[in-house]
Protein backbone atom coordinates (compact mmCIF):
# COMPACT_ATOMS: atom_id res chain seq x y z
CA UNK A 1 0.00 0.00 0.00
CA UNK A 2 1.16 3.57 -0.56
CA UNK A 3 1.45 6.48 1.59
CA UNK A 4 1.01 9.67 0.29
CA UNK A 5 2.26 12.64 1.52
CA UNK A 6 -0.09 15.35 0.78
CA UNK A 7 1.81 18.08 3.05
CA UNK A 8 2.54 21.52 1.17
CA UNK A 9 6.76 21.80 1.79
CA UNK A 10 7.44 24.85 2.15
CA UNK A 11 11.73 25.82 2.24
CA UNK A 12 13.56 28.76 2.69
CA UNK A 13 13.91 29.14 -1.12
CA UNK A 14 10.37 28.62 -1.90
CA UNK A 15 9.13 31.39 0.73
CA UNK A 16 11.54 33.83 -1.04
CA UNK A 17 10.28 32.90 -3.98
CA UNK A 18 6.78 33.46 -2.76
CA UNK A 19 7.39 36.66 -0.94
CA UNK A 20 9.42 38.42 -3.89
CA UNK A 21 6.19 37.53 -6.56
CA UNK A 22 3.83 38.96 -3.50
CA UNK A 23 6.08 41.90 -3.24
CA UNK A 24 6.31 42.27 -7.04
CA UNK A 25 2.95 42.00 -7.59
CA UNK A 26 1.71 44.26 -4.42
CA UNK A 27 4.21 46.69 -6.45
CA UNK A 28 2.45 46.36 -9.65
CA UNK A 29 -1.30 47.04 -8.54
CA UNK A 30 -1.67 50.89 -8.77
CA UNK A 31 -5.56 52.59 -7.92
CA UNK A 32 -7.27 48.93 -8.50
CA UNK A 33 -5.64 48.56 -11.96
CA UNK A 34 -3.06 45.50 -12.02
CA UNK A 35 0.25 46.28 -14.40
CA UNK A 36 0.99 43.99 -17.08
CA UNK A 37 3.35 45.24 -18.37
CA UNK A 38 6.56 44.15 -15.63
CA UNK A 39 8.15 41.63 -16.42
CA UNK A 40 8.03 38.62 -14.16
CA UNK A 41 11.21 37.41 -12.56
CA UNK A 42 11.39 33.87 -14.13
CA UNK A 43 10.99 35.15 -17.21
CA UNK A 44 14.38 37.04 -17.07
CA UNK A 45 16.04 33.75 -17.69
CA UNK A 46 14.08 32.82 -20.85
CA UNK A 47 16.50 33.24 -23.93
CA UNK A 48 14.25 32.91 -27.16
CA UNK A 49 10.81 33.58 -25.16
CA UNK A 50 10.35 37.58 -25.08
CA UNK A 51 8.98 38.31 -21.79
CA UNK A 52 5.50 39.54 -22.89
CA UNK A 53 4.93 36.18 -24.73
CA UNK A 54 5.81 34.65 -21.82
CA UNK A 55 3.31 36.02 -19.59
CA UNK A 56 0.78 35.01 -22.13
CA UNK A 57 2.42 31.78 -22.47
CA UNK A 58 1.94 31.26 -18.77
CA UNK A 59 -1.33 32.07 -18.80
CA UNK A 60 -2.12 29.80 -21.76
CA UNK A 61 -0.44 26.63 -20.44
CA UNK A 62 -2.41 27.36 -16.96
CA UNK A 63 -5.64 27.58 -19.00
CA UNK A 64 -4.76 24.14 -21.12
CA UNK A 65 -3.30 21.80 -17.91
CA UNK A 66 -5.60 23.72 -15.59
CA UNK A 67 -4.12 22.23 -11.66
CA UNK A 68 -5.07 24.41 -8.71
CA UNK A 69 -2.44 21.96 -6.34
CA UNK A 70 0.30 23.49 -8.68
CA UNK A 71 2.04 26.74 -8.21
CA UNK A 72 3.16 28.32 -11.66
CA UNK A 73 6.41 27.13 -10.59
CA UNK A 74 5.81 23.79 -12.03
CA UNK A 75 4.45 25.82 -15.46
CA UNK A 76 7.53 28.11 -15.56
CA UNK A 77 9.71 25.33 -15.23
CA UNK A 78 7.84 23.59 -18.26
CA UNK A 79 7.80 26.61 -20.11
CA UNK A 80 12.13 26.90 -19.91
CA UNK A 81 12.08 23.80 -21.21
CA UNK A 82 10.40 24.89 -24.66
CA UNK A 83 12.45 28.05 -23.90
CA UNK A 84 15.53 26.04 -24.23
CA UNK A 85 14.36 24.05 -27.61
CA UNK A 86 13.19 27.65 -29.24
CA UNK A 87 17.01 28.40 -28.53
CA UNK A 88 17.89 26.25 -30.81
CA UNK A 89 15.43 26.30 -33.25
CA UNK A 90 14.56 29.90 -34.68
CA UNK A 91 11.33 28.63 -36.13
CA UNK A 92 9.96 27.68 -32.75
CA UNK A 93 11.19 30.49 -31.09
CA UNK A 94 9.26 32.38 -33.88
CA UNK A 95 6.17 30.27 -34.03
CA UNK A 96 5.71 30.96 -29.79
CA UNK A 97 6.55 34.70 -29.87
CA UNK A 98 4.60 35.84 -32.89
CA UNK A 99 1.73 33.09 -31.69
CA UNK A 100 1.50 34.82 -28.31
CA UNK A 101 1.04 38.27 -30.01
CA UNK A 102 -1.88 36.75 -32.63
CA UNK A 103 -3.46 34.75 -28.95
CA UNK A 104 -3.07 38.74 -27.35
CA UNK A 105 -5.28 39.96 -30.31
CA UNK A 106 -7.99 37.34 -30.78
CA UNK A 107 -7.82 38.32 -26.83
CA UNK A 108 -8.43 41.85 -27.81
CA UNK A 109 -10.79 41.68 -30.63
CA UNK A 110 -12.96 38.74 -28.66
CA UNK A 111 -12.55 40.57 -24.84
CA UNK A 112 -11.12 43.93 -25.49
CA UNK A 113 -7.74 42.86 -23.26
CA UNK A 114 -4.72 41.18 -23.44
CA UNK A 115 -4.92 37.65 -23.08
CA UNK A 116 -3.78 37.69 -19.74
CA UNK A 117 -5.31 40.31 -18.09
CA UNK A 118 -8.60 38.44 -18.50
CA UNK A 119 -9.86 37.84 -15.06
CA UNK A 120 -12.56 34.73 -15.90
CA UNK A 121 -10.97 31.86 -17.11
CA UNK A 122 -14.23 30.63 -18.81
CA UNK A 123 -13.33 34.51 -20.68
CA UNK A 124 -9.47 32.98 -21.29
CA UNK A 125 -10.99 29.38 -22.86
CA UNK A 126 -13.58 30.88 -25.27
CA UNK A 127 -10.34 32.72 -26.53
CA UNK A 128 -8.47 29.21 -26.80
CA UNK A 129 -11.22 27.71 -28.63
CA UNK A 130 -11.25 30.71 -30.95
CA UNK A 131 -7.51 29.46 -32.00
CA UNK A 132 -7.25 26.02 -31.66
CA UNK A 133 -7.25 25.16 -35.21
CA UNK A 134 -3.36 27.15 -35.55
CA UNK A 135 -0.42 25.75 -35.28
CA UNK A 136 0.63 27.66 -32.46
CA UNK A 137 -1.97 25.97 -30.38
CA UNK A 138 -1.52 22.77 -31.22
CA UNK A 139 2.38 23.03 -30.64
CA UNK A 140 2.23 24.94 -27.13
CA UNK A 141 -0.33 21.61 -26.08
CA UNK A 142 1.53 19.09 -27.71
CA UNK A 143 4.75 20.36 -26.08
CA UNK A 144 3.61 21.48 -22.36
CA UNK A 145 1.75 18.32 -21.81
CA UNK A 146 5.07 16.65 -21.87
CA UNK A 147 7.12 19.33 -20.61
CA UNK A 148 4.74 19.95 -17.28
CA UNK A 149 3.83 16.48 -16.76
CA UNK A 150 7.38 15.05 -17.01
CA UNK A 151 8.01 16.63 -13.86
CA UNK A 152 8.97 14.29 -11.08
CA UNK A 153 7.37 17.12 -8.53
CA UNK A 154 4.35 17.00 -10.13
CA UNK A 155 3.82 13.42 -10.18
CA UNK A 156 4.30 13.46 -6.59
CA UNK A 157 0.94 16.64 -6.52
CA UNK A 158 -0.91 14.42 -7.93
CA UNK A 159 -0.36 11.10 -6.73
CA UNK A 160 1.35 9.33 -9.27
CA UNK A 161 4.11 7.44 -8.20
CA UNK A 162 6.00 7.03 -11.28
CA UNK A 163 7.44 4.28 -13.03
CA UNK A 164 6.35 0.54 -11.94
CA UNK A 165 8.25 -1.85 -14.20
CA UNK A 166 11.77 -2.06 -12.42
CA UNK A 167 9.84 -2.92 -9.74
CA UNK A 168 7.11 -5.78 -10.75
CA UNK A 169 4.51 -3.42 -12.11
CA UNK A 170 1.84 -1.85 -10.32
CA UNK A 171 -0.27 -5.20 -9.41
CA UNK A 172 1.63 -5.19 -5.92
CA UNK A 173 2.26 -1.61 -5.30
CA UNK A 174 -1.42 -0.12 -5.05
CA UNK A 175 -2.45 -0.95 -8.18
CA UNK A 176 -6.45 -1.25 -6.41
CA UNK A 177 -5.54 1.67 -3.61
CA UNK A 178 -8.59 4.29 -4.83
CA UNK A 179 -8.19 6.58 -2.67
CA UNK A 180 -7.08 9.28 -5.75
CA UNK A 181 -10.25 8.78 -6.50
CA UNK A 182 -11.55 10.77 -3.34
CA UNK A 183 -9.05 13.95 -4.23
CA UNK A 184 -10.56 14.42 -7.59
Amino acid sequence: MRVLDKRTRFNRRNFLKTSAASVAAAGAVSGGMVSITAMPAWAEGLTAIKPDAAKTLLVMVRDLYPHDRLSDAYYETALASMDQAAAKDATLAGQLNEGAVALDTAARKLRNSPYAAIKAEADRVAVLKSIETTPFFRKVRGDMVVALYNQPEVWAKLGYEGASAEYGGYIHRGFDDLDWIKDA
